[in-house]
């Protein structure tokens, strides 16, 4: 049997799988389209670009199904983990990363590999012969999208995420702003003191609510009825929910103190977080937008300290596309029709960086098995991996089935643990001790056989 993968698509999924399969002893080629082929979100060429946020979210791993999944990564050797570890930025109890020198050091990790090797081109069609894994991600070409969608007999299902803007620091007043972290979380002053925070009183919440309400939007064009997926929301969508929606969301003001008025609570607060290690950089957290730009800079000059902020990007809104997964993959993630392709990563309907790369791990290390001859045991539900892999392949109401973040949802229940808010600490650690226990077992055998 020809032991040879080829996988389309070089973003963190396409970008784990090949890592996970080249170390098993598979040779790897990876196709990736850019920079021949650009999309609206990417800006290089390079392999694991970040395109939305700079953060892999909370990396507690204790207490929250993210975190596990971090620690999954980690236990598995990911490539992903590891270059996110070694380019990390302070972010409280987030792990957020630099974003260009991480996708260059993916890119130079996976460029180095004896294994690997990289096609910069399109794929436009379903392959009919050997080995492949699709994890092309939320931008996937309209041609190969077409392929997909001619194969399954179905319209590829559709949402919209929509980027934060990312301001220069330099350019923040602070004699208004100030750094500190929610709770003061972490465990340095670096990290404690990781977002830079901006306070509105009252009028100024309702002023900017308005605002926002009245600016000019980009819309969607005819034909285009998909809708946003729930964790990339724009603010603008938020706020047409109810004018308090956004101080009980990313405009919070708890858990902060401001520097220069101690002594005054702010109604709300606009926060930052760094975006690159030179604290050149930050973005402004959970300010997705589909403001136009001019609007944009109009409204977000109305945040106390950004009067006269200068923009390194402004934010915008992108069309994803994903499968319906419970329908088309088996087990394995494959495509049932085409038991030859797999698929992996946001395509498959998982949401968020770190979903997508646990998604690409699997995938890899199931095709190397399938490559080498070796049987795989399914994945454990217990642990967040099989969590996942389980909801995208099965679990999952195919009728409703929509993109999904990892959640303690997603978990068998446990015997014996106390239900409830009172009882979710001693809950979530359960889980995650379960997880960790399990997920060590199945990957056990794998490591013996590649001994």
């Amino acid at each position: 049997m020809e032991q040879h993968l080829h996988i389309i698509g070089g973003g963190m999924a396409g970008s784990e799988a090949a890592w996970q399969a080249a170390n098993a002893g598979i040779m790897v080629t990876i196709h990736e389209m850019r920079p021949k082929v650009g999309t609206f979100a990417h800006r290089t060429g390079h392999l694991g670009e970040m395109v939305c946020s700079n953060s892999f979210r909370s990396d507690d791993h204790e207490q929250n199904a993210v975190g596990l999944l971090h620690w999954e990564m980690r236990a598995a050797g990911g490539l992903i983990m590891d270059m996110a570890e070694k380019h990390r930025l302070p972010a409280g109890g987030a792990l957020a990363v630099d974003r260009d020198p991480f996708a260059e050091s993916v890119t130079a990790a996976l460029t180095a590999h004896p294994n690997i090797s990289v096609s910069y081109d399109e794929i436009t069609t379903l392959p009919k012969d050997g080995h492949w894994i699709i994890a092309t991600g939320p931008l996937t070409s309209g041609a190969l999208a077409a392929a997909i969608a001619a194969e399954t007999g179905t319209e590829a299902l559709a949402f919209f995420d929509a980027i934060a803007p990312i301001v220069y620091h330099e350019t923040v007043n602070m004699d208004v702003a100030w750094m500190q972290s929610r709770y003061d979380k972490g465990e340095t002053v670096e990290e404690q003191t990781a977002y830079l925070n901006c306070p509105m009183t009252k009028a100024q919440y309702e002023d900017f609510i308005d605002a926002l309400l009245a600016a000019e939007k980009t819309e969607f064009k005819e034909g285009e009825t998909a809708g946003y997926f729930d964790g990339c929301l724009p603010i603008e969508v938020m706020a047409e929910r109810g004018r308090e929606t956004l101080r009980f969301g990313p405009m919070k003001p708890v858990g902060l103190t401001n520097a220069h008025d101690p002594q005054n609570k702010p109604y709300a607060v606009v926060q930052l977080r760094r975006d690159n290690a030179l604290g050149t950089l930050y973005n402004i957290v959970g300010f997705q937008t589909k403001m136009k730009y001019g609007a944009q800079k109009t409204v977000f000059a109305m945040i106390p300290g950004l009067e006269t902020a200068e923009f390194a990007r402004l934010g915008g809104i992108h069309r994803n596309t994903f499968i319906n997964s419970p329908t088309l993959l088996d087990d394995q993630m494959r495509l049932r029709s085409r038991p030859n392709i797999r698929f992996a990563g946001q395509i498959t309907g998982v949401e968020g960086y770190v979903e997508s790369a646990a998604m690409g791990l699997l995938a890899g290390r199931m095709a190397a098995a399938e490559l080498q001859g070796r049987s795989l045991s399914p994945v454990p539900v217990t642990t967040a991996m099989g969590a996942l892999v389980s909801h995208i392949t099965g679990g999952a109401e195919a009728k409703t089935f929509q993109p999904m973040n990892v959640n303690f949802g997603l978990f068998p229940p446990l015997d014996g643990v106390k239900g409830g808010r009172r009882g979710r600490k001693d809950r979530y650690k359960a889980y995650t001790d379960r997880a960790k226990a399990d997920w060590q077992d199945w990957l056990v055998p794998q490591a013996l056989a590649a001994e």
